[in-house]
């Protein structure tokens, strides 16, 4: 008996889809298909946000121009609001009951609802529409029996015509777009709707507040978007200004810490050096002498290389190290020539044996390296920003400090902003970094003459302390500070007085 076969499917007119083939993009769970409906759906949303602006406002309670300076300024929008309210309240009533006819009960409580709220407009602008303007509309429906064809404007008097206008510029100023198209929306609707209620009464002057209430929400908000605009300028600005101040900290601090590996690492090669000479130079040392002097110079070996890959770390892409030895004091007069030569009438002071000579005092590596920079900066300051000043700089060993003096005077002729375009200052940020980096103090100022002066104490080491190593009294490098009462850091430079 042969079992029972299944029949054949019968053919489709539609291939069968491959199960790997990728299926067509539709339209996400939830997702309305583009078309027609996505239009309605679009509008419903704007017609919800503006719904929600027109109930919430978008200001907390804060008063008109609270930020201002000045306390005037401060209580300007309240003195407007209270004048407003003022002037309005007794016209109102006055109008509504001698040109239109209206009980002294129905003009005032009219006239009430009219004018109070407009006391809101500094602090509470969208909380005052929603009063003035039902009273608005109120008004005008009691004003249809009374009023006669051609006796009055209609709907809205001119005291209310006012008050509106003004509280529509308070709205300008405080609340967003949406906000602001809904009021002229529903301004629009009512005024038209009343216009076709009693066409006899109607008189066109509907259509011109229309028209002058869109004129002052766009005034308001022209000048609520310009302060905004502004205000987010200004702190970017200082954003920005904080930003370039810290990054040229940073790089200033970065090319000190690059200087002062050349320093330090010709001292480690020196020791590298001298270890590993040793056992040549002195005969008889000890095997364990001999395994000392090459544990020194393995370390020495070993923190130059260290230093080299942090060199590399702290030089910026694409820059070369130099191979020229550091700057010193030695090289101040060639920054004095230069100064000369680029038009500025500079003399320099400095006794012969601080450049070079076997008298020479023990100033550290770190000591002549800050002396040149801050000669070297204050000069360039002086050419740019007071070319031709007759500047002096003076360099000299002072007790237990070398002193650092560059004073110029006034200019002759001022420097437009495009010639000192870029020079904000931050010379005088490498200037405080190195005399910290020392230990010293700096101070800058301007002269009462008009003039400027950079004075730098640099402290020596005392006698007997080894070389690059100062160390202030307390042990730690003191704040940067003008000098103490112990007197000016140049008491012979009598045109220096401190600023």
């Amino acid at each position: 008996m042969k079992e029972p076969t299944a029949s054949p499917e019968p053919p489709s007119s539609v291939p069968p889809r491959p199960a790997f083939a990728p299926r067509a993009p539709g339209p996400a769970p939830g997702q309305q298909p583009a078309g027609h409906d996505g239009l309605f759906a679009a509008a419903g949303r704007r017609l919800r946000e503006m719904l929600h602006a027109l109930t919430h406002p978008s200001h907390p309670a804060t008063p008109l121009l609270a930020d201002a300076p000045k306390r005037w300024q401060r209580l300007l929008p309240y003195a407007v609001a209270l004048t407003l309210t003022a002037v309005l309240l007794p016209v109102t009533i006055q109008v509504l009951t001698n040109s239109y006819g209206l009980s002294g009960g129905i003009a005032g409580a009219v006239g009430a609802g009219q004018a109070l709220p407009l006391l809101m407009i500094a602090h509470r602008p969208l909380q005052a529409w929603w009063i003035v303007f039902p009273s608005g509309v109120a008004g005008a429906l009691f004003l249809v029996e009374p009023l006669h064809p051609g006796r009055g404007i209609w709907p809205w008097p001119a005291p209310t015509i006012i008050g509106m206008l003004f509280l529509l510029f308070g709205l300008g100023l405080r609340e967003r777009r949406a906000a602001l198209v809904g009021v002229w929306l529903v301004t629009v609707v009512t005024g038209l709707a009343l216009g076709q209620y009693k066409p006899q009464l109607s008189d066109g002057t509907q259509v011109l507040t229309i028209v002058l209430g869109g004129a002052a929400l766009i005034i308001g908000g022209a000048l609520r978007e310009r302060g905004e605009a502004q205000r987010a300028l200004v702190a970017q600005e200082t954003i920005s200004v904080a930003e370039r101040a810290h990054r040229t900290l940073l790089e200033e601090r970065t090319r000190i810490a690059r200087e002062l590996h050349d320093v330090v690492a010709h001292h480690m090669s020196m020791i590298t050096v001298q270890a590993d000479s040793a056992p040549y130079r002195i005969s008889g040392l000890p095997e364990a002498a001999r395994e000392e002097f090459a544990s020194i110079a393995a370390s020495a070996r070993e923190s130059l290389t260290e230093m080299r890959r942090l060199l590399v770390v702290l030089r910026s892409e694409g820059a070369e190290g130099e191979r020229a030895p550091q700057p010193g004091l030695d090289r101040i007069q060639q920054l004095v020539e230069a100064a000369v030569r680029a038009g500025v009438p500079a003399e320099l002071s400095m006794a012969a044996e601080l450049a070079a000579g076997p008298g020479k005092p023990a100033v550290p590596q770190a000591v002549d390296l800050s002396a040149y920079r801050i000669v070297q900066e204050a000069l360039a300051n002086v050419v740019r920003h007071a070319p031709g000043a007759q500047t002096r700089v003076s360099v000299r060993v002072e007790g237990a400090d070398l002193l650092v003096l560059v004073v110029n005077g006034p200019v002759a002729d001022p420097v437009s902003r495009v010639e000192a375009k870029g020079a904000g200052g931050h010379g005088l940020v490498g200037m405080r970094e190195r005399v910290r980096l020392t230990g010293g103090t700096l101070d800058t100022g301007p002269l009462p003459d008009g003039g400027f002066r950079v004075a730098a104490r640099l402290p020596l080491p005392a006698a007997g302390a080894p070389a690059g190593q100062p160390e202030p009294p307390d042990g730690s490098a003191p704040p940067d500070r003008p000098p103490g009462p112990d007197g000016p850091p140049f008491p012979d430079e009598k045109d220096a007085p401190a600023p």
